[in-house]
């Protein structure tokens, strides 16, 4: 057996989590592998964080692949009674940021300061009730054809 690392660094220790993960390694097998070689000790930070979020009701959901399709994140989302929304794997070219809305928004939000949440909703609302309809029912028509060339691409990127 190898001589265990002690003290390692915590961006070691998830650079090798990481890789673990990516190579497919179920955690159990991966907390077994780091117990291993750096002792007993290197996932007492995690396993001290941990403590208590449950019955505190945070719940931490990590970067794994396809979380939103595990049984039991659905199981957690359904006991909250939240309404889930399917998303789209990213495409920059219909990326929910780069909409009609969005850019003009940054705009309008350009500069100021708010002075708090509250503030900044009714900033943002007043700004929405400003608009002209016009100005929704152009957006909203320039996302059919960005759409139709997604599909007709078979969801390759698709340049503006």
């Amino acid at each position: 057996m190898a001589a265990l690392i002690e003290n390692p660094a915590k961006c070691e220790l998830r650079s090798v989590i990481r890789f673990l993960n990516a190579q497919n390694v179920r955690p159990i097998e991966i907390y077994r592998q780091i117990k291993a070689v750096y002792g007993d000790n290197a996932m007492s930070a995690i396993q001290n964080k941990r403590r208590g979020m449950l019955s505190s009701k945070v719940v931490l959901i990590h970067d794994n692949a396809r979380p939103h399709c595990s049984a039991r994140t659905k199981a957690e989302l359904n006991s909250f009674k939240w309404q889930i929304f399917g998303h789209p794997p990213y495409s920059p070219d219909l990326a929910p940021s780069d909409y009609h809305l969005f850019p003009k928004l940054k705009v309008f939000l350009g500069g100021k300061n708010f002075l708090g949440d509250e503030d900044l909703k009714e900033g943002v609302k007043t700004w929405l009730h400003s608009l002209a309809a016009e100005q929704y029912n152009v957006g909203i028509e320039k996302l059919v054809p960005r759409y139709n060339k997604c599909l007709d691409s078979s969801g390759d990127f698709v340049e503006k």
